[in-house]
């Protein structure tokens, strides 16, 4: 008896194998979902991407020398001069602690890498865990199957590349992997309803608003789905068990966090929360007082607790609505107005419509980021239909929220990477499985034919027992096992017909498994060639190819390295924000303005400045103690993204402020020209004069390739700047400010006869300067 309870059925040994083999197809994928990520490293070099990965890197650096103490109390005088920045109080932390704890780990394990290298390979680590997270809120909703393609899809799909590669030093490298399984954690609540879980869920959410501040979208997309599950009599002690500890302690954490604050209980990004969560507790009251009554005490304690119910309700609606009257904006930040509102940004914040992230996509933008999982997710929503449960309807709430969220803002195709994958994994799971299962009883029903020809003897042939010899107790115990059996059969009976009913000819089987092998392919090719050559390449160092060879253009990095070994420490320089965090972190000197974009009229006046004439610019500069300007100009090498593609966005958010900066002055006949035909306030004005110095001795013509045209004011000098230094391929421009002329040291008192000669010179020359 003991040697016949250890034997190992075959089910079980299958169950192994398929948990072991899963567990070495994740390990694969979290293999690849890191290896695509870095040719970055492999191609060029390891060296950080972007503009706001520099600021990340450089508060690190700060935390992993001064400790986290020092970081929560540091006060940044380097940036935003002359009004500072209290980093701590101001930036999302989770990237940064993630990061400096990584790096104290590997220290003390004696892997001295540096914080650099840590801080480049963090996101490609942290796209394995997102992978992973994937499978299993998939495997929640679907199963193991479809969390495995679903991982795999995710591991390689574009438009999580271009902001996780290596080097990617950003926010959403680890922010993703907190959102999915923040998602993860709220569905295996809901499937199992254990406190564990819901606890483990709120802590995730705790981690995601450290990281990032699309937290707002999880903590609005989880209360839809909680009213949805109610509206659709859905309700549960597991709902409320997946939900309630969410906002209760998932709030008082937020809050904690300094960046949010109270903003976690006093925004309208948090209110829908908190009223659903009243809802909640209305509903979960009625249905544990209609178990406790008879059905008439029912209905009148129903209407006692839907009046009070209602009266809470009206009274919080009461105290939202007057917190939300009292804000000009209604309680919400400008981004997600302009979430809600797509025209919001570009009639009332122009800074936030100038950042070229925050644009909505094209359609062909879709089909470079996500690329066939555009025609699998539909398949996905049916499948999720087929049964209709609580995280499959979850799911497709995320996916019909993260569609909207994409369209309106391109950033936030990173949003809807995870919910195509895992739509499309489902898809192409249960395709998969159809296509499978049809070939198997296809080869089955071959085998039975071929069995029946070959075999002689019938059925009939068979001696059967004289039922007549049989006793009267043996016959009545015979039929009530037969209606047992055929009890327990239905079901099963009634599931076999379902699958014989999604069954295909073995033939159409084949071909169907072959086109989406042949799909999948294309797949894979698509998002090896986006992460090697469309999403690798560092902005810092750009590349072009012609027909003599490879071309570097590294000259960012060139006039960062002029200002830091040519300046003085205390030196201020000046540049459109775009520029701040790197000059911060690779010039080690001090800004005016920088990506953080908090302060909009030290923005404005800046764009005031290089709107304005050089005389003008001058004295806006020079009261900001500015020593240098940095200009960015890429009309030599045909580089777009220069200040002069820029500077309407400068004339307006400057003319937002200072209303004398209009921006039909920089227009002519409401088209913007660079060429002869160009305004005079644009030929006059700072940005124009700094981009277009000494242009013309470059070729002759002043020949703009980002444009197409010859300049229209070619020959002319500056009398309040300097230039200073202009790199290799004048793509950085620097300029350094004149000293005041009646503040010039070191000159002796000349005569009177050439005193008045320079005086007459000096009208002279300003007669000669028609922009002053």
């Amino acid at each position: 008896m003991a040697a016949s309870s250890d034997t190992v059925t075959p089910s079980s040994l299958r169950l192994a194998f398929g948990n072991v083999f899963s567990l070495f197809i994740l390990i694969l994928i979290g293999v690849l979902a890191f290896s695509i990520r870095i040719f970055s490293v492999i191609k060029y070099e390891s060296v950080i991407h972007e503009f706001d990965p520099y600021f990340n890197y450089r508060v690190t650096q700060f935390l992993t020398k001064n400790g986290i103490y020092d970081f929560w109390n540091w006060f940044d005088d380097r940036t935003w001069y002359p009004l500072g920045r209290v980093i701590g109080g101001t930036v999302y932390p989770g990237l940064t602690l993630t990061a400096g704890t990584l790096w104290w780990i590997l220290n003390s394990l004696n892997i001295p890498l540096s914080v650099e290298t840590v801080c480049v390979f963090t996101a490609p680590t942290f796209s394995a865990f997102a992978a992973w997270a994937t499978y299993l809120l998939t495997k929640e909703v679907k199963g193991a199957g479809a969390g495995l393609t679903a991982a795999a899809l995710l591991a390689m799909v574009p438009s999580y590349i271009s902001r996780s590669v290596a080097g990617s030093y950003d926010n959403e490298a680890v922010a993703i992997f907190a959102l999915v399984f923040t998602f993860y954690l709220y569905i295996k609540t809901l499937n199992t309803g254990s406190l564990f879980y819901a606890t483990l869920n709120a802590l995730s959410y705790f981690y995601m608003v450290c990281s990032w501040g699309g937290y707002t979208f999880i903590i609005n997309l989880i209360p839809m789905h909680a009213l949805l599950c109610i509206v659709t009599g859905r309700y549960s002690s597991r709902l409320y068990i997946a939900y309630a500890p969410l906002v209760i302690l998932g709030t008082l954490l937020a809050a904690l966090v300094p960046v949010v604050g109270f903003n976690a209980v006093m925004t309208s990004e948090h209110f829908a929360s908190f009223l659903v969560f009243l809802i909640l507790n209305v509903v979960g009251l009625v249905y544990y007082i209609k178990g406790m009554l008879t059905p008439k005490m029912f209905k009148v304690a129903v209407t006692l607790v839907v009046s009070a119910g209602l009266i809470v309700c009206c009274a919080m609606v009461a105290v939202l609505v007057a917190l939300v009257a009292s804000s000009p904006t209604k309680g919400w930040s400008g981004r997600s107005l302009s979430l809600l509102d797509p025209t919001y940004a570009s009639k009332y914040i122009p800074i936030i419509a100038s950042v070229s992230e925050h644009q909505p996509p094209t359609w062909p933008s879709y089909f470079m980021d996500i690329n066939v999982l555009a025609f699998l997710v539909p398949a996905g929503i049916i499948a999720c239909f087929l049964p209709l449960t609580d995280a499959s309807s979850f799911v497709i709430l995320y996916l019909v929220t993260s569609v909207y969220f994409s369209g309106v803002m391109v950033r936030l195709m990173l949003v809807l990477a995870p919910a195509a994958c895992i739509m499309s994994g489902i898809a192409l799971s249960s395709a998969f499985g159809v296509f499978t299962r049809s070939i198997k009883f296809a080869s089955i029903g071959k085998q039975a034919d071929a069995g029946d020809n070959s075999d002689g003897v019938t059925q009939n042939d068979v001696v059967k027992p004289d039922r007549n010899e049989e006793h009267p107790k043996e016959k009545a115990s015979r039929k009530k096992k037969k209606e047992k059996e055929n009890v327990e059969k239905a079901p099963i009976a009634t599931k076999k017909s379902e699958k014989r009913l999604l069954m295909l000819p073995m033939e159409a089987s084949v071909v169907a498994i072959l086109l989406l092998m042949l799909l999948g392919a294309f797949y894979v090719v698509h998002c090896v060639w986006a992460a090697a050559e469309a999403y690798s390449a560092p902005s810092i160092v750009l590349t072009s190819q012609s027909h003599d060879g490879l071309h570097v253009f590294d000259d960012f990095r060139e006039a960062y390295a002029w200002l830091s070994h040519n300046t003085d420490v205390d030196d201020k320089v000046a540049s459109w924000w775009d520029y701040g965090y790197q000059t911060t972190a690779m010039a080690n000197r001090t800004v005016i303005v920088d990506n953080n974009t908090w302060n909009n009229t030290h923005i404005a006046t800046v764009g005031t400045a290089m709107s304005s004439p050089e005389k003008a610019a001058w004295e806006i500069f020079n009261s900001l103690d500015v020593k240098y300007v940095l200009v960015v100009f890429g009309g030599l090498v045909g580089y777009p993204s220069d200040d002069i593609n820029k500077f309407l966005w400068m004339v307006r958010i400057g003319g937002g402020v200072f209303p004398h900066i209009k921006e039909p002055d920089y227009l002519r006949d409401g088209q913007y020209r660079i060429d002869s035909m160009a305004t005079p306030t644009m030929l006059n004005s700072l940005m124009y004069k700094l981009s277009y110095y000494r242009f013309v001795e470059t070729d002759g013509k002043g020949y703009d390739r980002v444009r197409r045209t010859e300049i229209g004011k070619k020959h002319f000098k500056l009398t309040h700047f300097e230039e200073v230094f202009t790199t290799h391929h004048w793509m950085v421009r620097l300029y350094k400010l004149k000293p005041p002329k009646n503040r010039i040291r070191g000159k002796t008192k000349k005569s009177k006869s050439k005193s008045t000669s320079t005086s007459s010179k000096r009208s002279a020359t300003q007669k000669k300067n028609p922009w002053q």
